[in-house]
């Protein structure tokens, strides 16, 4: 989602990708915050902006009455936006990503590639991790990096696919696409180019297919 789009985009964007958050990126598509559904929820228009009673009011800091003022009435996603991320880079194991969601308190990080947005893990994909009944022995790690490799090599070759917003994990000949997408017809092809390749058993496609407004480009 560009830093630019309105409160109004984020709630329209959230439901209709089927997400709780969404990566918010300034002009050059680096990652400067996450907008989610929490960020939304006390807003002015609905009647839920947060207020104190009179007796409340003497012991908050003035800062902290401006932020809730702000993010009760601002238009912009960028004013509302969460900005202290952590994110976690495409290597990390998913027992690293749960150290992070549970040393920090939060339900989902980023993966990020030069400081550009490739995928988000939530807790569900934790719980999918689950399906991983055995650690991959050595050989089995070298044939899933082979596999991995020819098909972000075939990628590479189509202008429809941009390594900027996808990733590929590659696990006993099953090949996960994770990203976004700017329609179900690329996210189609991202599948059918992954399924071409010789010791590809199944694709599992993941990729989210984002409505324009909130493409940021891709």
């Amino acid at each position: 989602m560009a830093a630019d789009a309105s409160v109004y985009d984020a709630a329209q964007v959230l439901p209709n990708a089927g997400i709780s958050a969404a990566p918010v990126a300034d002009a050059d598509g680096t990652l400067i915050g996450i907008v989610s559904e929490a960020d939304l929820m006390y807003r002015s228009e609905i009647g839920t902006a947060p207020g104190k009673s009179w007796l409340q009011r003497p012991l908050s800091d003035d800062a902290f009455l401006a932020r809730d003022y702000i993010r009760a009435h601002s238009h912009r996603v960028a004013d509302v936006m969460t900005r202290n991320l952590v994110t976690s880079d495409e290597h990390a194991t998913l027992g690293e990503i749960a150290t992070l969601m549970q040393r920090h308190r939060v339900k989902r990080i980023p993966i990020v590639r030069d400081r550009k947005v490739v995928g988000i893990v939530s807790r569900v994909n934790l719980l999918q991790g689950l399906l991983a009944r055995k650690k991959a022995s050595s050989e089995d790690q070298t044939v899933n990096e082979t596999v991995r490799a020819l098909v972000t090599s075939e990628l590479a070759r189509h202008a429809w696919a941009t390594s900027q917003t996808s990733c590929v994990v590659a696990d006993n000949g099953v090949v996960h696409l994770w990203g976004f997408v700017n329609s179900d017809t690329v996210r189609d092809a991202y599948r059918i180019a992954a399924e071409n390749i010789r010791g590809v058993k199944r694709v599992e496609n993941h990729m989210k297919v984002l409505p324009p407004e909130a493409r940021m480009g891709v």
